[in-house]
């Protein structure tokens, strides 16, 4: 079997660029349009990045740490690249869609692999309306934002405000709420991932709140709707001994 075609692509950073040129002179190098699997050198951020540029392009992606966080990264090791490839396990992900109105009524869609989250802007504790599938599920919320995010983002942001940690194949977004003031006991809903999921800013003009999914903000919104996209599929390729599932187990037995 002929080994596959590869395109490295790496961040910025100099070990990055240092890797990046070492693995094109020893395996070479192709397109992202042509290479059957796509290499990213760098960090989680870098990762995020990798695939939302190429996201339209349906190839693997499989990550080496060359940065500061590595939750969605391999092990850097130049050796038997091509085997570790073949033998690698795939996991399967879709994206979150956010939809929002800002307060001049323009509508904008962006995609999230992580999560999508809302933030105040002002110094007042912004005030949400949560719906699912349509039904007020909380009348108001008075906190410093929200996020709803995939299994695979749930260790990211989600975790550091104190949210579940969901495992892959679970079929579950987490809603959490940041820095929540009323109702102050809320710790947030898992739900099932085939719900729609919308917020009401209340008060907007008061309390602004901008809207995030990944890297695209949008500032001042006045609704955010959030669904699982299904028409996108992302493929991420992991060393069998320390695949994304694995990691997101051992993520909620950590000190």
């Amino acid at each position: 079997m002929s080994e596959p075609s590869v395109a490295f692509v790496a961040t910025d950073s100099k070990p990055a660029q240092d890797a990046l040129a070492s693995l094109r002179k020893r395996y070479g190098q192709v397109s992202p349009e042509d290479a059957d699997i796509i290499v990213a050198l760098g960090g989680d951020g870098y990762m995020l990045e990798t695939l939302h540029t190429f996201l339209q392009l349906s190839k693997p992606v499989f990550g080496m740490h060359r940065g500061s966080v590595g939750f969605l990264m391999n092990d850097y090791e130049e050796n038997d690249l091509p085997a570790r490839l073949a033998k690698a396990d795939s996991v399967q992900l879709n994206p979150l869609k956010m939809t929002t109105v800002d307060s001049d009524g323009n509508e904008s869609k962006a995609l999230a692999i992580n999560e999508v989250s809302m933030l105040r802007e002002s110094r007042q504790a912004a005030k949400l309306r949560v719906s699912v599938n349509g039904r007020c599920r909380m009348e108001e919320l008075v906190c410093d934002g929200a996020l709803v995010c995939t299994p695979a983002g749930s260790t990211a942001y989600n975790l550091s405000i104190h949210g579940p940690v969901l495992p892959l194949g679970a079929n579950l977004l987490a809603v959490t709420p940041i820095s929540a003031f009323r109702p102050r006991r809320w710790r947030g809903a898992i739900i099932p991932d085939n719900a729609i999921i919308k917020f009401e800013i209340l008060d907007s003009d008061k309390r602004p709140v901008s809207a995030v999914a990944d890297r695209a903000e949008v500032r001042h919104v006045t609704e955010v709707t959030v669904v699982e996209d299904r028409s996108m599929s992302i493929t991420l390729l992991f060393d069998p001994e320390h695949n994304l599932e694995e990691r997101i187990l051992a993520e909620q037995f950590a000190p």
